[in-house]
């Protein structure tokens, strides 16, 4: 029996986040998405499809230490029952894997409400930052430590955005946030490189998309946020990528050959 290629998905219950869910129900795969709320829908598809799905409810914002233990125990236990799996053998190897690759995609967000950081709540401040930056910087440590025995692909995808490289005012958290992601995401590829069965790591922008995020950056007050004209423009130009077209892109550029050579980059580049 073949193993499953396991992928681990924040943030999959609307968006980008629900369509790469949607594309990751494949024969031969194995998904585990963590969310505020679990989508009905997406249970139908993976029973329809017969691929193992599972949906953790989990707020970031609030209970990132907590997803992340969860998660790195899980992973535990399936490596211990695929030693145990392996005991009957002359020699059972240390890097049993109970899976054929293990993914993990950071692709949880949000953007707090839009104005300059001296009038910002501060609740609201250390919301983002927690589901911006601290959640994928636990979830990334969990599963890194869980599965550094694994000698099968492993594979870090955190969603970042262009804001976390070209500044822009009242969008200081966001911005900060993707741009910590980003350089976290060099700092780990450091460190893998040094390793015998290192993880490819990306911080990936994936472009502008239609979706919650922009409708309340275009539609925020110019007053509290200057550039909400200009996100307003690429609505009525049409410039917007549709989530299920930008889950495409982003989940090919995943299967690159050449994923993680470069550990921060922009899913519009060649």
């Amino acid at each position: 029996m073949h193993k499953p290629h396991l992928f681990i998905l924040t943030g999959a219950s609307r968006g980008m986040g629900l369509a790469m869910a949607q594309q990751l129900l494949r024969p031969g795969h194995a998904l585990v998405c963590i969310s505020r709320h679990s989508n009905a829908g997406l249970q139908d598809a993976a029973l329809a499809s017969g691929v193992a799905l599972e949906q953790w409810q989990h707020d970031l914002g609030s209970a990132n230490a907590a997803a992340a233990e969860r998660l790195q125990a899980w992973l535990e236990t399936h490596s211990a029952i695929a030693l145990a799996g392996g005991a009957g053998s002359a020699a059972p190897s240390p890097l049993a894997s109970p899976f054929a690759s293990a993914t993990l995609i950071n692709n949880a967000g949000l953007i707090p409400p839009i104005a300059p950081l001296s009038a910002s709540d501060p609740a609201a401040l250390a919301q983002g930052l927690r589901v911006g930056l601290e959640a994928p910087m636990l979830l990334c440590a969990a599963f890194l430590a869980a599965t550094e025995g694994w000698a099968v692909p492993r594979k870090v995808l955190n969603i970042s955005s262009g804001l976390g490289r070209r500044a822009m005012a009242s969008q200081a958290p966001y911005c900060a946030a993707k741009a910590g992601m980003d350089h976290f995401t060099r700092c780990l590829a450091l460190e893998e490189a040094l390793k015998p069965h290192g993880a490819k790591v990306c911080s990936l922008a994936p472009g502008v998309i239609d979706t919650d995020m922009q409708t309340q950056l275009r539609s925020a007050h110019p007053a509290a946020f200057p550039d909400a004209p200009q996100f307003a423009s690429l609505k009525t130009a049409g410039m917007l990528t549709t989530p299920a077209d930008a889950a495409t892109r982003v989940l090919a550029w995943l299967e690159r050959s050449d994923f993680g050579t470069h550990p921060v980059a922009d899913v519009r580049e060649p």
